[in-house]
């Protein structure tokens, strides 16, 4: 199981809120050397932060899509990595969804489904506290869990999910194979295990 950074688990609300505003922007880079570089792929947008102690230099890495679910709940699906972790095959992009629904399932080990009708993944989530307001849930990060759930993100043209029987979205993956290639080649680790 990983442990996350509070610098990480902040990345990921700072994240939400700019993938919300930047969901319909075109493919391009922040030209500041002083702010995090963005990329937009499709509906993913990639945002990778270096924090230098001078001493050492760390990246953060993350991508994230915005999503509309049912009822009509605004949420994000994220994935995202640090330098200091253990990075692929040893351990893969922490997966988190946030969303404005309050009746979804809470607490630890809640059985969730990813995927589509031709792709089914089985995985664990775990309830969080509120990231930037809202409920958020973490894919328990097994190696062997989330490559396969990884795996089915590249596949599916829209990843279903669901916490028990209770549906979440449907959340489409344009753009998902490269955004995940920005990641590994911005914080150093090979993607050809899920994106080819």
């Amino acid at each position: 199981m990983r442990i996350f950074r509070p610098a990480a688990l902040a990345l990921f609300g700072s994240l939400a809120a700019f993938t919300m505003s930047a969901a319909a922007a075109q493919e391009q880079t922040q030209p500041d050397s002083n702010l995090p570089a963005t990329t937009t792929f499709g509906r993913w947008t990639t945002i990778i932060d270096t924090l230098d102690t001078g001493q050492d230099a760390h990246k953060t890495c993350a991508a994230s899509t915005a999503f509309v679910d049912g009822v009509g709940n605004a949420g994000t699906l994220t994935l995202s990595i640090s330098t200091g972790d253990a990075l692929p095959p040893d351990a893969y992009p922490a997966i988190m969804i946030t969303v404005d629904n309050k009746d979804l399932p809470t607490g630890k080990n809640i059985a969730a489904t990813f995927g589509d009708p031709g792709v089914k993944v089985a995985a664990a989530v775990t309830s969080n506290a509120a990231a930037g307001g809202r409920p958020s849930w973490m894919v328990d990060n097994k190696a062997k869990t989330s490559l396969t759930l990884l795996r089915a993100m590249r596949k599916v043209t829209s990843l279903d999910v669901a916490f028990g029987k209770q549906t979440v979205a449907s959340i489409p993956m344009d753009g998902f194979t490269k955004a995940y290639r920005n990641l590994g080649a911005s914080c150093g680790f090979a993607t050809k295990d899920v994106a080819p």
